[in-house]
């Protein structure tokens, strides 16, 4: 069945770095657009970023824009997430998933920015 297991998450300064991990399996991880999402206490799920198949093409919401890197090895079924500049509104739990119809979420990893 399909799954997803993010790791990478944990408690880091303002300003500073963490990369987030997803093994994915269950379905044919190369042919799906993937995305990290992400979920701040007492708000809505967030899509956070995106990126295509190809592993070139990829998409941000403006608050991460030029500070998140998203990237993905299709042989490994993996997904990830760079986080640079962290800032205390980075605060979540980061899910991965497929972009369309995303479904079966897995545990997270929370990722708390705080001094």
């Amino acid at each position: 069945q399909v799954q997803f297991v993010e790791s990478g998450g944990g408690l880091v300064q303002p300003g500073g770095s963490l990369r987030l991990l997803c093994a994915a399996s269950g379905f044919d991880f190369g042919l799906e657009i993937m995305s990290w999402f992400r979920q701040a206490p007492g708000k809505e799920r967030e899509h956070v970023a995106a990126i295509r198949t190809n592993g070139v093409t990829t998409a941000y919401i403006e608050s991460v824009k030029g500070r998140f890197t998203i990237s993905r090895d299709n042989n490994k079924k993996m997904l990830y997430l760079q986080m640079t500049g962290l800032t205390r509104e980075d605060t979540a739990v980061y899910y991965c998933n497929r972009k369309n119809n995303p479904d079966s979420w897995g545990q997270g990893t929370q990722v708390t920015v705080s001094s």
